[in-house]
């Protein structure tokens, strides 16, 4: 039995007796570590929580666990899972039940990680200057010189701003009897910060009744003043601050992009950067601009192919240069990972008093570098409660499957030849026996053991320690299931105070003067996503109208529309889509590339937008294969078409005028003039089969216009003064190429002193050219060559800006 604690005698809304297996008395084996007191007695801390919980209904649970999940959900919050040679988006696993520390335990948690921090930073300061550790025999010279995070190339290099470390976290757990270890360093490039502020917005959600009656700190604070400082560093320099991510395939993604655009930073890979001059720049639609601080979130060695990983594609050549010479300020600085290293940890407590003159004031779980005989015989005699695992290994031994073996599954000789044949590159660590927390599982609150994620960010006044953190829970009580790779799930931390605590936003507060600050630069990879989004989007909807129109003709029967079928089917074949098919691959494929670019630039798009075209991405994939061609197909077109329709407003009524939503805007534009263009050659040519004329105007949504306008019925001059040369008609091709001019004469570079770019002048002749066009004067064959132009504006459009 998993239940923690004899249930009360409560009832359900139906009725029925409800067994949570919670209750404040008489606790039963099992019970979690973090839930009741050495004594036996539920703490007072979890009493409001373990009352409101024990006061829901199932269903009432459900409800509440539901609208945590929900805004997960709606937020687009996922994590990449690797396996089977693949990597798969699963939703973040939210483990219901935060984590709840009192503000007086908290505390005394917090000096002991400042102190850590700052020896660590110590270690490093050495390891890359005078190098006196290893000299002097503290530390052996094997862990840093065979050490690949070690990067020979920076040693010497002082950072600009004076710190090596900016932003560490620390994984630690805590015993059943109540004592804290530190169970592995983050220092390389900490992921989970993001993550513990969407925890805690969701869990708030779930308890939002018991979260608002208890003073539970807040998270924003920490954020805040990370922003000011990291704002702080460009000094009195034009610079800008950014954030680096190795791109969209990476594990923690998301959260790279949510910190960009909570905290007002721009979003950068290692394509959009250059050097010139000495300083790191950043490729903009608007020429290159400085940077003067860039968070990095790949891992160092990564960062420069010119000087340390040669095969690395996520990286910008040049940029240790850039460091050497004080141009840039990284955060934290290229080589920390040496820090995480596993085998540092056995030397970290004699470091500690040599550096410091103080011992640790929180231990590390207890680590031997197999590498000397002293150690091996200490392995040897502790064997039964040890864990080997790579020497250089980073992280806790069992994140990664396979990494790691328990010495107890050795015999005696099979342990002590595997020390005596691999000891240099092994460490053995104490399998320590975590605290267990409750956890939700199948209605019911369980142990599961538990570790926290600890984020310091330095400010100008010192470290700061979020109030809060990332608790990551076991699958199982097994404590190597923690990873969420390996089915762990995360949950939020609620440091709780007695007294009341301010409410706290990311808002500065000062008395300074107000000044309007310009927009951020557009980076042209952003630019070129947005232009594809809008191209991809808008010829989302094109095949969509056309593949309705084709299915409705068929639901209609009758032989004489076939003729029209076909041609509808030769044009949906030049977006390789098969036209016969309810909703054809070809769709969820241009679908699915409008998705895969928005995810690009989750930075610069609102969660409304990710959530609502995601929404009909998945829409479309749930109906394909489940429509039959005919009348089922086309009620289902027109539905995909409504929640596009939703998309494109929500999108073109909330984005902000600048240059993002510029490219957006022309990508929009120049799809549909192109599509328009191809739609007018096919059906309103003098030998396009009967009835094409019609369905040109239904395509381009204007059928009661075409009735209003014009008396007659449709002829080729109707069509083509409606569709092609209307000013007024929003889906005709001189208000699209009238709309484009407007945007592009508002892109920075369009007229130098007065003459006009080649592409505005390419723009210029296309929209005289069909200004002055009459139906009688625009034939097929200069339909044709008008499509050819569109598309040569769009080269010249990307050879402007978008490389």
């Amino acid at each position: 039995m998993e239940n923690v604690v004899t249930p009360k005698a409560t009832r359900t809304s139906t009725g029925k007796p409800r067994d949570r297996g919670l209750s404040a008395y008489r606790p039963l084996p099992g019970v979690p570590d973090e839930l009741v007191s050495a004594e036996g007695t539920m703490r007072p801390l979890w009493q409001p929580l373990v009352a409101h919980l024990q006061s829901l209904s199932d269903e009432d649970l459900t409800r509440a666990t539901g609208r945590a999940d929900q805004y997960l959900r709606d937020s687009g919050v996922f994590y990449r899972q690797y396996g089977s040679g693949q990597s798969i988006e699963r939703p973040w696993p939210l483990s219901h039940i935060p984590v709840l520390i009192d503000e007086a335990d908290w505390a005394e948690l917090t000096p002991a990680l400042i102190q850590r921090a700052d020896l660590l930073e110590a270690v490093m300061a050495d390891l890359y200057g005078e190098n006196r550790l290893v000299a002097e025999g503290h530390l052996p010279a094997a862990l840093v010189a065979g050490n690949p995070e070690w990067l020979r190339p920076l040693v010497g290099v002082r950072p600009a701003s004076g710190h090596y470390l900016h932003f560490v976290a620390f994984e630690i757990g805590r015993g059943p009897d109540g004592r804290w270890w530190v169970l592995a360093d983050r220092t390389q490039a900490p992921s989970g910060a993001g993550y513990a502020l969407e925890n805690r917005v969701a869990t708030a959600r779930a308890y939002s009744d018991v979260f608002a009656g208890l003073n539970v700190h807040r998270l924003a604070s920490f954020f805040r003043d990370f922003r000011d400082a990291l704002l702080g560093l460009r000094g009195a320099r034009d610079g800008r601050v950014a954030i680096m991510t190795p791109g969209p395939l990476n594990e923690t993604y998301f959260e790279q992009a949510w910190i960009a655009r909570y905290m007002g930073v721009s979003l950068v890979q290692g394509e959009d950067l250059t050097v010139a001059d000495g300083r790191l720049m950043v490729r903009t639609v608007s020429g290159l601009y400085p940077l003067d601080v860039l968070w990095r979130r790949l891992d160092g060695s990564y960062a420069d192919p010119l000087e340390l990983d040669p095969a690395s594609r996520i990286g910008t050549p040049g940029m240790v240069a850039v460091l050497r010479q004080g141009g840039l300020t990284m955060v934290n600085s290229l080589g920390s990972g040496v820090l995480e290293t596993r085998a540092l940890m056995a030397f970290l407590p004699k470091l500690s008093r040599h550096l410091t003159g103080v011992p640790l004031a929180m231990p590390n779980i207890a680590t031997w570098w197999c590498g000397g005989l002293p150690e091996r015989a200490q392995v040897m005699v502790a064997r039964r409660r040890l864990v080997l695992s790579a020497a250089l290994g980073t992280g806790l031994p069992f994140d990664r499957q396979g990494e790691s073996t328990v010495a107890a599954s050795l015999t005696p000789e099979e342990l002590a030849e595997r020390l005596a044949a691999d000891g240099p590159d092994l460490v053995a660590q104490e399998a320590v026996t975590l605290s267990t927390t409750p956890a939700l599982i199948d209605g019911k609150i369980v142990p599961r053991p538990m570790t926290l994620r600890v984020f310091l960010a330095r400010t100008p006044s010192g470290w700061q320690v979020m109030q809060g953190g990332f608790a990551r829970i076991g699958a199982s009580a097994d404590p190597t299931a923690l990873a969420m790779q390996r089915g762990g799930s995360a949950a939020d931390v609620w440091i709780v105070s007695k007294d009341e605590v301010p409410a706290i936003s990311m808002v500065t507060a000062t008395d300074a003067q107000y000044r309007r600050s310009t927009p951020g630069a557009l980076p042209a990879r952003a630019a070129d996503n947005l232009y594809w989004l809008g191209r991809y989007v808008e010829r989302t909807e094109g095949i969509i109208r056309l593949l309705r129109a084709r299915h409705i003709r068929l639901a209609e029967g009758g032989r004489a529309a076939l003729p029209l079928q076909k041609q509808m089917d030769a044009v949906l074949k030049g977006y390789d889509v098969d036209g016969a098919v309810g909703l054809s691959p070809g769709l969820l494929d241009t679908l699915g590339a409008a998705v895969a670019t928005a995810g690009q630039v989750r930075d610069r798009f609102s969660p409304d937008g990710w959530s609502a075209l995601n929404d009909l991405d998945k829409s479309a994939r749930r109906m394909a294969g489940k429509v039959a061609p005919g009348d089922d197909a086309a009620r289902a077109l027109s539905a995909l078409l409504r929640k596009l329709a939703g998309f494109s407003g929500l999108v073109h009524e909330n984005m902000y005028r600048f240059f993002g939503w510029r490219f957006l805007s022309i990508g929009r534009q120049l799809e549909r003039a192109s599509a328009m263009t191809g739609l007018l050659v096919a059906f309103a040519d003098a030998k396009a089969p009967a009835g094409a004329l019609d369905l040109c105007i239904e395509l381009g949504d204007s059928v009661l216009t075409h009735r209003r306008r014009f008396s007659v019925g449709s002829t080729r001059e109707t069509v083509i003064e409606l569709l092609a040369l209307d000013p007024m008609n929003p889906r005709s091709v001189r208000h699209l190429i009238d709309g484009l001019s407007e945007q592009v004469q508002a892109l920075p570079g369009a007229a130098t002193h007065g003459q006009l770019s080649e592409l505005g002048r390419a723009m210029l002749r296309c929209q005289v050219e069909i200004a002055t066009a009459t139906p009688g004067s625009l034939t097929t064959k200069g339909l044709e060559e008008l499509r050819e132009r569109l598309a040569g504006i769009s080269d010249l459009l990307t050879e402007a800006y978008l490389r």
